[in-house]
């Protein structure tokens, strides 16, 4: 036929049933008894490609990527956690700057909670950043920790941004945003399991828990995986539990998600959380 094996790619293939073929098996005193052997028919169609369509073949076959939920529904339902513009040599700094700024927040929340319970409480930090004016919102599930007893605590943390960063000719805000449900936010959510496990609780009791207080926040589903050395387990591997709908390849559908690592004295454990809120 002239077709060069190299440019043959396969494009369809099909099982279908077969007819059944039947035998009988000889015994003595005429027990004998039939053998049945169902085959099947198997069909592969073929088509011969150009060297251009075999690179975009090439190209497009692979192994199942694994993508972030929030960045593939970017422009479409999610939003962007900074806001800024910038000349392309100047994109690095601003990346490093919103880097510094998140750890910086992070830090002074953690070291003045009201109490040590091990959930800061940070669903997210936008910044939005201007000529003259950096905006930052905090968006938090528990606000009176940090505020209570202390309400110059906000103006406080505003000046260590300001000294970390060196900022001279740009007015810095920062407000606090409360959360409703928090424990509908996987940053929140894994805190907490991250809490439990450094206590030594069970990472199932954990887990379960956490869906738990996920339910009480009126969500669809949510996904819950734990890597590592579990339980202080020699092998690491990986657990995961699924309750409700994750639908990952639906754009439409509205899923938070948020990777977390956590120390303990097994070593570090990785934490991944998909929550489903709503569907679009």
């Amino acid at each position: 036929m002239g077709l060069n094996e190299e440019y043959l790619v396969i494009i369809k293939a099909t099982v279908d049933e077969g007819t059944t073929v039947k035998k009988l098996k000889p015994r003595a005193r005429g027990r004998s008894y039939p053998i049945k052997r169902p085959t099947c028919h198997i069909t592969i169609v073929l088509k011969n490609i150009s060297l251009y369509e075999e690179s975009v073949v090439e190209n497009s076959i692979g192994m199942g990527q694994k993508i972030n939920p929030l960045g593939f529904r970017l422009g479409t339902i999610q939003g962007h956690h900074s806001l800024w513009f910038a000349q392309p040599k100047n994109y690095s700094k601003g990346l490093q700057e919103d880097q510094k700024i998140r750890e910086c927040i992070k830090n002074y929340v953690q070291k003045n909670m009201r109490i040590s319970s091990g959930v800061e409480g940070i669903a997210r930090i936008e910044i939005q950043k201007r000529i003259d004016l950096i905006q930052i919102i905090i968006h938090m599930g528990f606000p009176k920790l940090l505020v209570e007893g202390k309400p110059r605590r906000i103006e406080e943390l505003q000046m260590n941004v300001q000294k970390e960063l060196n900022y001279v000719n740009r007015k810095l805000n920062i407000t606090i945003t409360r959360i409703t449900k928090p424990y509908g936010h996987p940053n929140i959510l894994a805190e907490f399991i991250a809490g439990q496990l450094r206590n030594r609780v069970s990472f199932r009791k954990a887990i379960k828990k956490a869906i738990e207080l996920t339910e009480q926040a009126d969500t669809k589903g949510i996904q819950v995986q734990i890597a590592g050395r579990i339980d202080g387990k020699e092998i690491a591997r990986v657990e995961w539990i699924r309750e409700g709908r994750v639908p990952l390849q639906t754009i439409r559908a509205k899923i938070d998600y948020c990777s977390y690592r956590v120390r303990t004295i097994y070593g570090v454990l990785g934490i991944k959380i998909w929550i489903f809120v709503d569907e679009e």
